[in-house]
């Protein structure tokens, strides 16, 4: 190898070999394309509807897909193209908060606990047991009672409580390892404080694993939301999601499968998409997995 040929090699920072890594992954990068043709569809699709998702048009009852109403009508005259961008877009938005909130919430506590150890640790990782223990899914049916027909900002926060213990014990257990690191403990005999040891020096090297869990997260959240609403329990009328729809077409998926089609294939490509995304960032922050071999050879 010649110098200058050593020379770029040098010069490859860290996040450029992810991004590499990432980019090789055919299916990580089928999963981008889908997620961003589905936040395209979702916020740019009522731009471009004929119809809003709250409005009946009485002379097109449960009519099929057609040149007036893209993917048909229900049995009310609701075109079912505005219903569906509606629904995705409150899902996306719901998915994405309790991603962003439950992987913030593991990272406070798993580094804190994992740092300080001693009492500190035994009591956070005995209210994460139980925690685990609780059958989060009964648990918010049952206080469905007290956010229904409310602001569905609720619903994110049920659903945030329940989806962040996980994470947290992984994260307990980097933050264990890293605490014996000589810039970790030279920032604590510095007498710098806990939370800018936290902040500053813990959550940076954490990134990799916060990052893949928000963004299986994502996934997660989206399917916990649709089971909800899918039973009733999740986003109350007037207002849709995918879980709304799919509960709403369930009756007449073979009847009038257009109900139901459009909502439960988004909800299938969206999730999956989510999954190849998360499989792509974990094989390229981690330089030895089987997949990154294969493909670098």
């Amino acid at each position: 190898m010649t110098v200058e040929n050593a020379t770029s090699v040098e010069r490859i920072s860290r996040g450029q070999l992810i991004r590499r890594r990432f980019f090789r992954n055919k299916s990580a990068v089928f999963g981008i394309c889908v997620i961003a043709f589905m936040f395209l569809f979702a916020f740019g699709g009522p731009f471009i509807a004929q119809w809003s998702y709250s409005e009946n048009d009485f002379s097109s009852l449960l009519q099929g897909p057609s040149l007036s109403h893209w993917f048909g009508t229900t049995q009310v005259g609701v075109d079912v193209f505005a219903q569906t961008t509606r629904g995705l877009q409150k899902s996306l938005i719901i998915g994405l908060l309790v991603a962003v909130f439950s992987t913030g919430l593991s990272a406070i506590v798993g580094a804190v606990a994992g740092y300080l150890g001693g009492r500190t640790d035994k009591v956070s990782m005995w209210f994460v047991d139980l925690m685990l223990v609780l059958p989060s899914f009964l648990v918010l049916v049952i206080l469905s009672r007290f956010y229904q027909g409310k602001s569905w900002l609720l619903l994110v926060i049920g659903l945030t409580i329940f989806d962040w213990m996980i994470t947290a014990r992984v994260v307990r257990g980097l933050a264990m390892s890293l605490r014996e690191r000589d810039f970790v403990r030279a920032a604590k005999y510095m007498g710098v404080p806990t939370r800018k040891i936290v902040v500053r020096h813990l959550l940076p090297n954490m990134a990799s694993v916060l990052i893949i869990a928000a963004t299986l997260n994502v996934g997660g959240a989206i399917l916990a939301e649709t089971g909800l609403s899918y039973l009733g329990f999740g986003v109350s009328a007037p207002d849709v999601s995918l879980g709304t729809l799919i509960a709403e077409g369930t009756g007449a998926a073979l009847t009038y499968p257009w109900l139901f089609l459009f909502a439960g294939s988004i909800l299938i490509f969206t999730v999956l998409a989510v999954s190849f995304i998360g499989d792509g960032l974990r094989d390229a922050f981690d330089p030895g997995s089987l997949r990154v071999k294969k493909s670098v050879k």
